[in-house]
């Protein structure tokens, strides 16, 4: 079976006794042993099995197999949230002393990370311009161990040449770390174009219906085990029911990928024309600054949609206020479609000057459109505006 969708389906843990035909979920924490001598080898290493669920489990096991053959990955790890993950890819790869490259453009929790909690350990980064390549180059250093982006970029869409972001890490010797969060391994392979790791916040397009949390990091077999290392003892792990509900929701991604891109890049055409709205950016859009690069490495343009309305924060306000069937939360990636506003939410805990340095302006709204019929989502948004 060569094909994603079959595999994504396809996929799964071995039966039990019963045959049952969907995967099983094993709510265990820990496993029994044959005997003392069974007991001694398993935490040993010298044989191959589950000895407690907070280093490996059947039903997460099955989740990280068909993430890493979504990616193309060597192996993977599977934690309790996408920032869980982000935490652990960083903790177990740098030591004190040690810094990263990232573009500016990253998640708010991450920017907290990198700004408050890991100098704390004296592990710097280094920001440099999402577009701006040559930057990247000039802001190494020889303490430089990563470098970290997102492409497309939350909530800014700037898009990122992967391919030229990895000759970059491979000259100077760096650890390749892509977060994958909006596209999702059906839409793009960052280790296909030369990453070292893939991250996603599986809470997101993963899961799909905004259920619950977790996240994936998959990747070079040698980095996975460092993670699984200091994850196995810090504990992030992923729940088995939530790995099951994740695992399940991976068999209808694609066409689920398919009709988000379908609608957002309908509701952003449409969005370009509206006489209330400034601008309107999507990765599949012919005006979006790198239109070409995420026509080389993304297969469809994604789910989310961002735009700035004529009047800036009051009006982006009152067009969050007069919605009827849109959701207003903080998430994204659901089946329901969903307005931010990410300057007062998602990226509130930034300064101004560092939200106007990643194009989070305050009338910025971010769309995150989802499976309902796209003209039903496009009369809320009409009528809001």
């Amino acid at each position: 079976m060569k094909r994603k969708e079959t595999q994504s389906i396809r996929t799964q843990t071995d039966r039990t006794k019963f045959g049952e035909h969907a995967t099983p979920i094993y709510m265990t924490s820990s496993y029994v042993f044959d005997n003392a001598e069974h007991m001694r080898a398993m935490f040993a290493g010298e044989e191959e099995g589950n000895v407690y669920s907070r280093y490996s489990n059947p039903t997460v096991d099955e989740f990280v197999e068909k993430m890493a053959m979504l990616e193309g990955a060597e192996a993977g790890w599977a934690t309790a949230s996408g920032m869980a993950a982000v935490f652990s890819t960083f903790a177990a790869l740098l030591d004190a002393g040690d810094e990263v490259l990232a573009s500016r453009s990253v998640f708010g929790s991450t920017h907290k990370l990198f700004t408050q909690i890991f100098p704390k350990w004296n592990i710097k980064t280094n920001y440099v311009s999402a577009t701006n390549l040559e930057e990247w180059e000039a802001a190494i250093s020889p303490q430089t161990k990563i470098l970290y982006l997102e492409t497309p970029s939350n909530p800014a869409l700037d898009i990122i040449d992967l391919e030229k972001a990895a000759e970059i890490a491979k000259k100077h010797n760096l650890i390749y770390v892509v977060d994958n969060c909006f596209t999702t391994p059906i839409i793009q392979n960052p280790i296909k174009f030369g990453a070292d790791l893939v991250i996603h916040s599986a809470t997101k397009y993963l899961d799909g219906q905004g259920r619950g949390l977790g996240g994936a990091i998959v990747g070079r077999q040698e980095l996975i085990d460092e993670i699984e290392s200091f994850a196995r003892h810090s504990g992030p792990c992923l729940s088995p029911f939530n790995a099951w509900m994740l695992s399940k929701s991976l068999e209808t991604l694609q066409i689920r990928m398919e009709r988000h891109s379908q609608s957002a890049f309908d509701i952003a055409q449409r969005l370009q024309d509206h006489e209330q709205v400034e601008w309107v950016k999507y990765p599949f859009l012919e005006n979006h600054p790198a239109y070409a690069t995420a026509q080389k490495q993304m297969a469809m343009g994604g789910g989310i949609v961002t735009f700035g309305i004529k009047g800036g924060l009051k009006a982006g306000q009152n067009f969050l206020d007069s919605l009827k069937m849109l959701s207003l939360t903080a998430n994204l990636g659901d089946s329901r479609t969903i307005a931010t506003h990410p300057a007062s939410t998602t990226h509130s805990k930034l300064s101004e000057e560092e939200r106007q340095k990643v194009g989070i302006s305050q009338g910025l709204i971010r769309l995150s459109i989802g499976l309902e019929h796209v003209e039903d989502i496009w009369e809320d948004v009409e009528q809001s505006l």
